[in-house]
């Protein structure tokens, strides 16, 4: 379709104009323009009805909206933290992304092409687990749907979704007798969609953002082919000894609400979320909305454009929660230093420590540049230099995020 085949390139050109000069350097080196050239089409993924088209402009005033079927579509319900506004009221951002069930059709092509590139396993397992982390990528997104939830026991619309297939709705829980750190689970009515996990969340207290790639999961975001063969041919691999060190976290702040930001699209949300549930505390999962017509979009994603991305996201944490105490957890990969000091001189006392993971032994990465003391010293300019630190063994981190309780007592 024409009209989204510009919106993805607008998309795509907002990207490239937040691109940052290193970002741009490291894609030359680390071949991804050549790389994201040669890879596989999604033919089928701006698939639907031309009302659905025309009406998704009205956006969430759209009275011309569908339901979805629970027979041809599925909806996904993210995962959110719930907070109190000035009068406690519990309210929260609900987030649902809709698609039309197998409507990527046959991804054999797309899946030798990924085989092909990453001379991976060519056996039928390996095969079919490419297929299956494939077809949220394929599939038809659903503009003009919505979906009907079970909020506390009252029937509640979410929707209708945009453009990009995406709702949001800020909405108030019912109830005032909600408790710090607890978790309330949301069904869909009359939908075959993913049950939503609320986590609710009290004005004040420890709060963590974690960055995943290369910081909590292996991906390898310094390589195309690292990238395709982690996200899409092999398992997830916690990186050592972070699963420890976030247990720790989460007992020694008292359990605090976790945000995990990360820049890759959230047509990966089920298998972050199943790696998130099987090495990390729970807590809302914050990926890039995408929406482009070939596979190269999704290296693009976390590539470019990451700082002013995930700035933007912390934005809007801080909305909800500015009294909170923030630990910023990332690596030197890519623009986690930057963005997290940028948050940090807009919001000097929100944010009380950075820890950045020095990430070795990736072969296509520049060490030298990205985990330079000159590189850090300038990415921290202006933040004091007990904020920060860089660490390799996350074990560094046990006594240090026990110093933190100790300092703000």
């Amino acid at each position: 379709m024409p009209h989204e085949s510009a919106q993805a390139m607008a998309r795509h050109v907002t990207q490239v104009s937040e691109e940052t000069e290193d970002e741009r350097i490291f894609r030359s080196k680390s071949g991804f323009p050549d790389f994201e050239s040669k890879m596989p089409a999604l033919p089928h993924r701006f698939q639907y009805s031309l009302k659905d088209n025309l009406s998704s402009y009205l956006g969430t005033r759209n009275p011309f909206y569908e339901d979805a079927n629970p027979t041809t579509d599925y909806v996904w319900l993210l995962d959110n933290t719930a907070y109190q506004n000035r009068i406690g009221r519990w309210k929260a951002e609900f987030v649902a992304a809709y698609f039309s069930k197998n409507s990527g059709k046959d991804l054999s092509e797309s899946v030798a092409t990924i085989i092909d590139m990453t001379d991976c396993k060519r056996d039928d397992e390996t095969r079919a687990t490419i297929a299956k982390r494939l077809q949220p990528f394929a599939d038809s997104i659903l503009p003009a749907h919505a979906v009907h939830i079970d909020l506390q026991g009252v029937d509640v619309r979410l929707g209708p979704s945009g453009r990009d297939g995406i709702s949001s709705d800020e909405l108030a829980i019912p109830g005032h007798d909600h408790k710090d750190a607890t978790t309330t689970t949301t069904q869909a009515i009359k939908a075959d969609a993913t049950p939503m996990n609320t986590y609710f969340a009290k004005p004040k207290g420890w709060a963590i953002i974690s960055d995943i790639d290369d910081t909590i999961k292996k991906t390898l975001t310094a390589s195309p082919v690292g990238i395709l063969k982690t996200t899409f041919a092999e398992e997830p691999e916690p990186i050592p000894g972070m699963p420890e060190l976030y247990a720790h976290i989460k007992n020694k702040l008292d359990n605090p609400p976790f945000w995990y930001l990360s820049a890759s699209p959230y047509n990966l949300y089920p298998f972050l979320r199943q790696f998130r549930d099987q090495y990390y505390p729970p807590g809302s999962l914050i990926l890039r909305e995408a929406s482009w017509m070939n596979l190269a979009g999704f290296l693009a994603n976390l590539t470019q454009g990451t700082q002013a991305y995930k700035v933007s996201r912390m934005d809007k944490v801080y909305e909800w929660f500015p009294k909170r105490r923030f630990v910023c957890i990332g690596d030197s990969t890519q623009k986690d230093p930057e963005a997290y000091a940028e948050m940090y001189r807009k919001h000097p006392k929100w944010i009380k420590a950075i820890y950045i993971r020095k990430v070795m032994g990736v072969a296509e990465m520049d060490e030298q540049g990205k985990n330079s003391e000159e590189r850090f010293e300038m990415a921290f300019e202006g933040v004091p230099r007990a904020v920060w630190r860089v660490f390799v063994d996350p074990g560094e981190l046990v006594g240090v995020v026990d110093g933190l309780v100790e300092a703000e007592k």
